[in-house]
């Protein structure tokens, strides 16, 4: 029986670049099988130099304590509603029980920091059958970038598949907004007879006619249709509907409408001619507000294997995206991100506490009031997550996303003459001499002579009067990087 969770996209398949990554053992099947996109199928005369073949990921038999194990890689990150442990054709040889955790790590991690990783329980240790196709519904809210498949005590799956909404956020400038990875779905069609609406939104060519959206040829009156639910409200700039593969069943022609907040349908591309196994691009469009669903219709029927929406979305609504990205965090990885902002552990721990948001401007109201109630320890320690003006290395790191944003930021010290750099220098030793922690400004903008001159200027004050002078500053750079983390 199918859930609603299996009209979301397969977060962990390879057609939405999940892999496999490491496990501990895949000495009969590899662990690649996982996320093919295909059914696993059974061969009874296939065998291999290592026993019989099968389509899936096989252990071999363990015969000591434990439990095997596999890491895989989201093709985006996002949260799971659903997850299928699909043991068909292993019936004498699959796990007695199973259970699904999941990380946050961004960029390229190792399987030294994956292992090393904090790990969240999607599912419970959970009974399997054999032969079948496993379904189960999970709550775990926080989002994620790999999960972690255990089998106890050892044998073989045939495909995971995790399903789940991909967390929000959509670049700066012309953007595909309709593109899955960043949230967009398919809502509804008027009919998949031969292949998935889903299929529509995939990233990448389509591999065969397969790989798109076919209807059933149509015997009376009306025409076929689907509905997208756009990554974010945007502006179209252009339409691209692709029929590559649909050589003898492209829909002659194809119109699309968009609306925002079901409102009334704008016209954007009147009826127009399609012609088989061809990629369109309509950027003459008609005027239109800002819409967050699409609809295409085509006609009569027939196969579209992509259809992608490119335009661009308002700043005030990515970063409003940027926020509830951030409020489906894990802890730990909210916390970091926190950290690049602002080196206080105890303003990054409170920070993450007080999520959901829900908007920019609840974030950066919160950002200031934990930040007034520290005490002075924790302002000197945020201080000492920065680098002096005009050096590139802070007594404190942390991390490498901190360190360009400071880059960012003084870039107009590392344009100033050397003269005014030695000026700097000196004004720097003198500084920390009297008060104890780094020359703190908002530097975004400043040249470097700016900042000479406010460093002499504040030189003059007590300790008490450039602690709140430099607390005030700090709050400045961190509301700034609040909005630049919104803006990735």
């Amino acid at each position: 029986m199918s859930r609603d969770w299996e009209e979301r996209p397969d977060l962990v398949g390879e057609r939405l670049g999940g892999a496999a990554l490491y496990c501990n053992d895949e000495f009969f099947a590899p662990k690649e099988n996982l996320v093919r996109p295909e059914a696993p199928i059974f061969d009874p005369d296939r065998y291999t130099e290592r026993g019989k073949w099968m389509d899936g990921w096989e252990t071999r038999r363990r015969r000591e304590p434990g439990h095997d194990w596999c890491i895989l890689r989201l093709g985006t990150p996002g949260t799971l509603e659903g997850v299928v442990i699909d043991t068909r054709h292993f019936k004498g040889n699959y796990p007695e029980a199973a259970r699904l955790s999941g990380c946050y790590l961004e960029g390229v991690p190792d399987r030294a920091a994956l292992e090393a990783a904090p790990w969240h329980e999607v599912l419970p240790k959970t009974p399997l059958e054999g032969d079948t196709q496993n379904r189960f519904d999970v709550t775990c809210p926080y989002g994620f970038t790999h999960v972690r498949l255990e089998i106890f005590p050892d044998g073989g799956v045939a495909r995971l598949r995790a399903y789940g909404r991909p967390l929000p956020g959509v670049p700066a400038g012309r953007t595909n907004l309709a593109a899955v990875e960043c949230g967009a779905l398919v809502e509804e069609a008027s009919d998949m007879f031969f292949s998935s609406r889903h299929n529509l939104l995939l990233p990448g060519p389509p591999t065969h006619m397969g790989d798109g959206w076919e209807t059933r040829r149509r015997r009376g009156p009306g025409n076929d249709w689907v509905v997208v639910r756009l990554a974010a409200p945007g502006r179209v700039e252009e339409i691209v509907v692709d029929t590559t593969h649909f050589k003898g069943n492209a829909p002659g022609a194809c119109a699309l409408s968009g609306r925002r907040e079901a409102g009334p349908w704008q016209p954007l591309l009147e009826r127009t001619a399609l012609q088989p196994h061809t990629v369109h691009r309509f950027a003459d469009l008609a005027e239109h507000d800002l819409v967050d669903t699409v609809r295409l219709d085509i006609y009569p029927d027939g196969g579209v294997a992509r259809l992608r929406i490119l335009g661009t979305v308002p700043d005030p609504l990515r970063r409003g995206l940027g926020v509830e990205r951030l409020d489906r965090l894990p802890p730990e990885a909210a916390e970091a991100a926190f950290l690049q902002c602002c080196g206080s552990r105890r303003w990054a721990e409170a920070m993450a506490a007080r999520r959901p948001f829900g908007t920019e401007e609840a974030l950066l109201t919160t950002a200031e009031a934990i930040w007034r109630d520290l005490e002075v320890e924790d302002w000197l320690e945020a201080f000492a997550a920065h680098p002096r003006i005009g050096e590139r290395r802070a007594a404190q790191t942390t991390g490498e996303t901190a360190a360009r944003w400071s880059r960012q930021e003084q870039a107009g010290a590392a344009a100033a003459a050397p003269a005014v750099l030695e000026a700097l220098a000196e004004m720097n030793r003198r500084y920390e001499e009297k008060f104890g922690f780094v020359f703190l400004i908002f530097a975004t903008g400043k040249r470097a002579e700016e900042m000479l001159d406010a460093a002499r200027e504040r030189l003059e004050h007590d300790r008490e009067t450039e602690l709140r002078i430099a607390a005030a500053e700090q709050m400045k750079i961190t509301k700034r990087r609040l909005e630049k983390w919104l803006d990735r």
